[in-house]
């Protein structure tokens, strides 16, 4: 199974947070992850564990900062997203309810059903919301995507 399919959301959530608020060479705080994420300090350690032992985060000295691994897990999820959203408009969904319905199907998404998907909607280059889809090639989009983590990390719309 894929990492991104083995995440829950609120791994996500806590994978986005630390990406969003760990600086260079300086990571995101336990305490800020878990006030980030609405939660006491041992929830959001329970959501840190499963991400570092899945490569996706690095921990030292009480802060986490995203691995190159991670990035790409955070990627690969944009694309997923915005592909889904593409779908469900295509299907005649609100922007908003693309956003909504997009929520409830990204993370169990394979990549290879993603792949199918943009390619019988003959490759979208933006989501719904405006938002760039990185290409189906696997050499493509890569750290391209980086900025707009922010858009997701923050809850924001037009993902």
């Amino acid at each position: 199974m894929e990492p991104l399919q083995r995440l829950t959301r609120r791994q996500l959530e806590a994978l986005r947070f630390v990406a969003t608020h760990a600086s260079e060479g300086r990571g995101a705080s336990l305490n800020g992850i878990a006030e980030g994420l609405g939660v006491r300090a041992p929830s959001a350690l329970a959501h840190l564990g499963p991400l570092e032992e899945m490569g996706l985060i690095s921990r030292f000295r009480g802060k986490s900062q995203v691995t190159r691994r991670g990035q790409i897990c955070l990627d690969e999820y944009l694309r997923h997203h915005r592909v889904a959203e593409s779908l469900f408009a295509r299907a005649g969904l609100s922007a908003r309810a693309t956003h909504e319905a997009a929520l409830e199907v990204d993370l169990a998404l394979s990549h290879r059903t993603v792949q199918e998907i943009c390619e019988a909607q003959g490759h979208p280059p933006i989501c719904p919301h405006g938002q760039p889809i990185a290409s189906c090639s696997p050499s493509a989009g890569g750290g391209r995507l980086r900025s707009t983590v922010l858009h997701l990390a923050r809850g924001e719309e037009g993902s």
